[in-house]
Protein backbone atom coordinates (compact mmCIF):
# COMPACT_ATOMS: atom_id res chain seq x y z
CA UNK A 1 0.00 0.00 0.00
CA UNK A 2 0.96 3.67 -0.74
CA UNK A 3 2.22 5.35 2.30
CA UNK A 4 0.49 8.98 2.41
CA UNK A 5 3.29 10.79 4.14
CA UNK A 6 5.29 9.70 1.09
CA UNK A 7 2.43 10.75 -1.44
CA UNK A 8 2.67 13.95 0.47
CA UNK A 9 6.26 14.61 -0.57
CA UNK A 10 5.49 14.19 -3.91
CA UNK A 11 2.89 16.35 -4.27
CA UNK A 12 4.47 18.99 -2.14
CA UNK A 13 8.07 18.47 -5.26
CA UNK A 14 4.78 19.40 -7.81
CA UNK A 15 4.21 22.16 -6.28
CA UNK A 16 7.33 23.79 -4.70
CA UNK A 17 9.73 22.38 -7.59
CA UNK A 18 12.47 21.30 -6.13
CA UNK A 19 14.03 18.94 -3.17
CA UNK A 20 15.28 21.45 -1.26
CA UNK A 21 12.00 23.44 -1.25
CA UNK A 22 10.06 20.61 0.27
CA UNK A 23 12.16 20.12 2.55
CA UNK A 24 12.66 23.30 3.73
CA UNK A 25 8.70 24.02 3.76
CA UNK A 26 8.32 20.69 5.91
CA UNK A 27 11.92 20.75 8.07
CA UNK A 28 13.35 17.68 6.48
CA UNK A 29 16.69 17.12 5.56
CA UNK A 30 16.75 17.03 1.37
CA UNK A 31 18.70 13.80 2.00
CA UNK A 32 15.48 12.44 3.71
CA UNK A 33 12.90 13.63 1.06
CA UNK A 34 15.28 12.05 -1.68
CA UNK A 35 14.92 8.56 -0.11
CA UNK A 36 11.25 8.46 1.23
CA UNK A 37 10.88 9.45 -2.42
CA UNK A 38 12.92 6.38 -3.72
CA UNK A 39 10.90 4.54 -0.88
CA UNK A 40 7.87 5.87 -2.62
CA UNK A 41 8.76 4.32 -6.29
CA UNK A 42 9.35 0.99 -4.96
CA UNK A 43 6.05 1.04 -3.38
CA UNK A 44 4.34 2.24 -6.72
CA UNK A 45 6.42 -0.41 -8.61
CA UNK A 46 7.07 2.42 -11.37
CA UNK A 47 9.56 5.60 -12.01
CA UNK A 48 8.36 8.81 -10.47
CA UNK A 49 11.17 11.12 -10.94
CA UNK A 50 13.67 11.90 -13.35
CA UNK A 51 16.40 14.23 -13.34
CA UNK A 52 17.02 17.04 -15.78
CA UNK A 53 19.76 18.96 -15.57
CA UNK A 54 20.35 19.74 -11.58
CA UNK A 55 16.68 19.58 -10.93
CA UNK A 56 14.10 16.49 -11.24
CA UNK A 57 11.22 15.82 -13.13
CA UNK A 58 8.14 14.33 -12.50
CA UNK A 59 6.49 11.23 -15.00
CA UNK A 60 3.44 10.72 -16.05
CA UNK A 61 2.49 8.30 -13.54
CA UNK A 62 3.47 10.80 -10.88
CA UNK A 63 1.33 13.51 -11.75
CA UNK A 64 -1.49 10.56 -11.72
CA UNK A 65 -0.36 9.95 -8.02
CA UNK A 66 0.05 13.67 -7.36
CA UNK A 67 -4.05 14.28 -8.55
CA UNK A 68 -5.73 11.38 -6.34
CA UNK A 69 -3.39 12.50 -3.09
CA UNK A 70 -4.78 15.89 -3.31
CA UNK A 71 -8.17 14.01 -2.94
CA UNK A 72 -6.37 11.78 -0.27
CA UNK A 73 -5.27 14.99 1.68
CA UNK A 74 -9.24 16.66 1.30
CA UNK A 75 -10.56 13.51 2.47
CA UNK A 76 -8.33 13.76 5.65
CA UNK A 77 -9.06 17.10 6.10
CA UNK A 78 -12.33 16.81 5.98
CA UNK A 79 -12.53 13.93 8.68
CA UNK A 80 -10.34 15.92 11.13
CA UNK A 81 -12.81 18.79 10.38
CA UNK A 82 -15.80 16.12 11.61
CA UNK A 83 -13.92 15.09 14.31
CA UNK A 84 -13.17 18.38 15.86
CA UNK A 85 -17.16 19.27 15.03
CA UNK A 86 -18.20 16.35 17.11
CA UNK A 87 -15.93 17.94 20.52
CA UNK A 88 -18.32 19.85 22.80
CA UNK A 89 -14.77 22.44 23.13
CA UNK A 90 -13.53 24.30 20.18
CA UNK A 91 -9.54 23.87 20.00
CA UNK A 92 -6.39 23.75 17.79
CA UNK A 93 -4.42 26.12 16.05
CA UNK A 94 -5.20 28.17 13.07
CA UNK A 95 -2.24 29.70 10.77
CA UNK A 96 -3.63 32.71 9.63
CA UNK A 97 -1.47 34.60 6.76
CA UNK A 98 -2.54 38.17 6.47
CA UNK A 99 -1.40 41.66 4.34
CA UNK A 100 -0.39 44.40 6.56
CA UNK A 101 -3.39 46.66 6.57
CA UNK A 102 -5.37 44.20 7.76
CA UNK A 103 -2.89 42.99 10.49
CA UNK A 104 -3.15 46.76 11.95
CA UNK A 105 -6.21 46.98 11.63
CA UNK A 106 -8.35 44.30 12.12
CA UNK A 107 -6.03 41.15 13.90
CA UNK A 108 -5.66 42.99 17.68
CA UNK A 109 -9.17 43.01 18.55
CA UNK A 110 -9.90 39.61 16.69
CA UNK A 111 -6.93 37.88 18.90
CA UNK A 112 -8.41 39.59 21.67
CA UNK A 113 -12.11 38.50 21.19
CA UNK A 114 -10.78 34.82 20.18
CA UNK A 115 -8.57 34.97 23.61
CA UNK A 116 -12.30 35.85 25.51
CA UNK A 117 -14.57 33.73 23.19
CA UNK A 118 -12.45 30.85 22.60
CA UNK A 119 -9.04 30.58 24.87
CA UNK A 120 -7.87 26.94 23.58
CA UNK A 121 -7.76 28.12 20.31
CA UNK A 122 -4.16 28.79 19.14
CA UNK A 123 -3.96 31.84 16.21
CA UNK A 124 -0.49 32.26 14.69
CA UNK A 125 -0.39 35.01 12.59
CA UNK A 126 2.23 35.70 9.62
CA UNK A 127 2.51 38.69 7.32
CA UNK A 128 2.34 37.79 3.58
CA UNK A 129 1.51 39.48 0.27
CA UNK A 130 -1.70 38.14 -0.84
CA UNK A 131 -1.40 36.42 -3.86
CA UNK A 132 1.76 34.70 -2.19
CA UNK A 133 -0.53 34.11 0.97
CA UNK A 134 -3.36 32.51 -1.27
CA UNK A 135 -0.72 29.99 -2.89
CA UNK A 136 0.56 28.94 0.39
CA UNK A 137 -2.64 28.64 2.06
CA UNK A 138 -3.58 25.98 -1.31
CA UNK A 139 -0.55 24.48 -0.45
CA UNK A 140 -1.42 24.21 2.87
CA UNK A 141 1.45 26.04 4.90
CA UNK A 142 -1.70 28.51 6.29
CA UNK A 143 -4.94 27.54 7.67
CA UNK A 144 -6.74 30.90 6.76
CA UNK A 145 -5.84 34.04 4.32
CA UNK A 146 -6.79 37.84 4.54
CA UNK A 147 -6.38 38.74 0.91
CA UNK A 148 -7.37 41.74 -1.12
CA UNK A 149 -8.87 42.88 -4.66
CA UNK A 150 -8.30 46.28 -6.17
CA UNK A 151 -11.10 47.23 -8.67
CA UNK A 152 -10.15 45.51 -11.72
CA UNK A 153 -7.45 43.64 -10.61
CA UNK A 154 -8.48 39.81 -9.64
CA UNK A 155 -6.85 38.21 -6.79
CA UNK A 156 -5.60 34.75 -7.70
CA UNK A 157 -7.80 31.86 -7.20
CA UNK A 158 -7.31 28.23 -6.66
CA UNK A 159 -10.27 25.62 -6.98
CA UNK A 160 -9.51 23.94 -3.57
CA UNK A 161 -10.18 27.53 -1.74
CA UNK A 162 -13.21 28.89 -0.78
CA UNK A 163 -13.95 33.22 -0.95
CA UNK A 164 -15.89 35.19 1.38
CA UNK A 165 -15.64 38.96 1.26
CA UNK A 166 -15.12 40.55 4.79
CA UNK A 167 -15.14 44.08 4.09
CA UNK A 168 -14.85 46.96 1.31
CA UNK A 169 -12.98 50.26 1.90
CA UNK A 170 -12.08 53.17 -0.52
CA UNK A 171 -9.09 54.29 -2.16
CA UNK A 172 -8.41 57.87 -1.81
CA UNK A 173 -5.21 60.17 -2.77
CA UNK A 174 -3.24 60.36 0.53
CA UNK A 175 -1.14 64.10 0.53
CA UNK A 176 0.49 65.97 2.97
CA UNK A 177 -0.61 69.23 4.84
CA UNK A 178 -1.96 72.21 2.67
CA UNK A 179 1.69 73.44 2.82
CA UNK A 180 4.63 72.23 0.96
CA UNK A 181 4.61 70.10 -1.80
CA UNK A 182 0.06 69.51 -0.64
CA UNK A 183 -0.65 72.87 -1.68
CA UNK A 184 -3.30 72.85 -4.50
CA UNK A 185 -4.03 69.74 -4.90
CA UNK A 186 -7.66 69.46 -6.18
CA UNK A 187 -7.33 65.87 -7.62
CA UNK A 188 -4.80 62.97 -9.06
CA UNK A 189 -4.21 65.20 -11.78
CA UNK A 190 -2.23 67.24 -9.96
CA UNK A 191 0.36 65.37 -8.64
CA UNK A 192 1.53 64.68 -12.03
CA UNK A 193 5.29 66.42 -10.64
CA UNK A 194 5.50 65.31 -7.39
CA UNK A 195 7.09 62.54 -5.56
CA UNK A 196 5.35 58.87 -4.99
CA UNK A 197 5.68 56.68 -3.04
CA UNK A 198 4.29 52.83 -3.85
CA UNK A 199 4.70 49.09 -2.88
CA UNK A 200 7.57 47.32 -4.78
CA UNK A 201 6.41 46.74 -8.26
CA UNK A 202 4.93 42.74 -8.49
CA UNK A 203 1.99 44.08 -5.70
CA UNK A 204 -1.28 44.64 -6.48
CA UNK A 205 -1.55 47.72 -4.88
CA UNK A 206 1.39 49.22 -7.18
CA UNK A 207 0.05 47.79 -10.27
CA UNK A 208 -3.33 49.14 -9.66
CA UNK A 209 -1.74 52.97 -8.48
CA UNK A 210 0.12 53.18 -11.73
CA UNK A 211 -2.89 52.25 -14.07
CA UNK A 212 -4.92 55.23 -11.88
CA UNK A 213 -1.78 57.41 -12.63
CA UNK A 214 -1.92 56.57 -16.05
CA UNK A 215 -5.53 56.97 -16.62
CA UNK A 216 -5.24 60.26 -15.39
CA UNK A 217 -2.75 61.16 -17.82
CA UNK A 218 0.52 60.72 -16.65
CA UNK A 219 3.07 58.57 -15.47
CA UNK A 220 3.86 58.67 -11.77
CA UNK A 221 7.24 59.66 -10.13
CA UNK A 222 8.18 57.07 -8.00
CA UNK A 223 11.17 57.96 -6.17
CA UNK A 224 10.05 55.69 -3.32
CA UNK A 225 9.67 52.17 -2.58
CA UNK A 226 8.79 50.32 0.41
CA UNK A 227 5.94 47.61 1.37
CA UNK A 228 5.67 49.22 4.73
CA UNK A 229 2.20 51.46 4.93
CA UNK A 230 3.68 53.06 7.88
CA UNK A 231 6.76 54.48 6.27
CA UNK A 232 4.48 55.10 3.63
CA UNK A 233 2.29 57.49 5.78
CA UNK A 234 5.39 59.16 6.93
CA UNK A 235 6.79 60.27 4.71
CA UNK A 236 3.03 61.64 3.43
CA UNK A 237 2.53 63.53 6.56
CA UNK A 238 6.49 64.67 6.32
CA UNK A 239 5.86 66.64 2.95
CA UNK A 240 7.92 64.56 1.13
CA UNK A 241 5.56 62.45 -1.45
CA UNK A 242 1.95 61.47 -1.95
CA UNK A 243 0.25 58.15 -2.27
CA UNK A 244 -3.19 55.97 -3.28
CA UNK A 245 -3.68 54.30 0.23
CA UNK A 246 -7.04 52.48 1.06
CA UNK A 247 -8.95 53.65 4.42
CA UNK A 248 -7.85 50.20 6.95
CA UNK A 249 -4.53 51.93 7.37
CA UNK A 250 -5.76 54.83 8.93
CA UNK A 251 -7.66 52.48 11.75
CA UNK A 252 -7.21 53.75 15.26
CA UNK A 253 -4.76 56.36 14.16
CA UNK A 254 -5.54 60.32 13.17
CA UNK A 255 -3.61 61.68 10.23
CA UNK A 256 -2.26 65.22 9.29
CA UNK A 257 -2.49 64.27 5.43
CA UNK A 258 -5.44 65.57 3.34
CA UNK A 259 -7.19 62.46 1.86
CA UNK A 260 -8.98 63.37 -1.67
CA UNK A 261 -11.77 61.25 -3.11
CA UNK A 262 -10.75 59.04 -6.57
CA UNK A 263 -12.97 59.37 -9.69
CA UNK A 264 -15.73 56.87 -9.54
CA UNK A 265 -15.22 55.80 -5.29
CA UNK A 266 -12.95 53.20 -6.03
CA UNK A 267 -13.14 50.52 -3.00
CA UNK A 268 -10.78 47.79 -2.57
CA UNK A 269 -12.30 44.44 -1.65
CA UNK A 270 -10.61 42.50 1.85
CA UNK A 271 -11.82 38.35 1.68
CA UNK A 272 -10.87 35.43 3.81
CA UNK A 273 -9.83 32.38 2.34
CA UNK A 274 -9.95 28.73 3.47
CA UNK A 275 -9.41 25.13 2.09
CA UNK A 276 -13.40 24.15 1.30
CA UNK A 277 -11.97 20.69 3.50
CA UNK A 278 -11.45 22.73 6.40
CA UNK A 279 -13.95 25.32 6.01
CA UNK A 280 -16.45 23.48 8.93
CA UNK A 281 -13.47 23.34 11.65
CA UNK A 282 -14.70 24.93 14.70
CA UNK A 283 -11.89 26.84 15.09
CA UNK A 284 -11.34 27.94 11.59
CA UNK A 285 -15.16 29.19 12.01
CA UNK A 286 -14.36 30.74 15.06
CA UNK A 287 -11.31 33.16 13.69
CA UNK A 288 -13.95 33.92 10.92
CA UNK A 289 -16.49 34.95 12.91
CA UNK A 290 -14.35 36.96 15.18
CA UNK A 291 -13.16 38.97 11.70
CA UNK A 292 -16.51 39.75 10.40
CA UNK A 293 -17.30 40.65 14.24
CA UNK A 294 -14.04 43.01 13.80
CA UNK A 295 -14.46 44.61 10.71
CA UNK A 296 -18.03 45.54 11.87
CA UNK A 297 -16.74 47.34 14.51
CA UNK A 298 -14.16 49.47 12.57
CA UNK A 299 -16.71 50.21 10.32
CA UNK A 300 -18.76 51.57 13.25
CA UNK A 301 -16.01 53.47 14.73
CA UNK A 302 -14.93 54.57 11.61
CA UNK A 303 -18.64 56.38 10.54
CA UNK A 304 -19.29 57.84 13.81
CA UNK A 305 -15.67 59.43 13.77
CA UNK A 306 -16.99 61.75 10.49
CA UNK A 307 -15.55 62.69 7.23
CA UNK A 308 -12.07 64.77 6.82
CA UNK A 309 -11.68 67.96 5.00
CA UNK A 310 -12.30 66.85 1.62
CA UNK A 311 -13.60 62.90 1.49
CA UNK A 312 -15.07 60.33 3.95
CA UNK A 313 -12.21 58.20 5.67
CA UNK A 314 -15.02 55.82 6.58
CA UNK A 315 -14.60 52.02 6.86
CA UNK A 316 -18.32 49.91 5.56
CA UNK A 317 -19.41 46.93 6.63
CA UNK A 318 -19.36 43.71 5.28
CA UNK A 319 -20.97 42.86 2.58
CA UNK A 320 -22.55 39.20 1.72
CA UNK A 321 -20.11 36.95 -0.53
Amino acid sequence: MLDVRRLRLLRELKIRGTLAEVAEALQYSPSSVSQQLALLEKEAGVELLRKTGRRVQLTPQAEVLVAHTAHLLETLELAESDLAASLTTVTGTVRIAVFQSAALALMPETLTRMKADFPEVRLEMVQREPETALHETWARDFDLVIAEQYPGHAAPRYPELDRVRLTTDAIQLAVPPAAGIGSGIGGIADTADLPWVMEPRGAASRHWAEQACRSAGFEPDVRFETADLQAQIRLIESGNAVALMPDLVWTGRGTTARLLALPGNPRRTVFTSVRHSSATRPAILAAREALSATAEAVAKIAVQGGAPETGPVSHHAPSPS
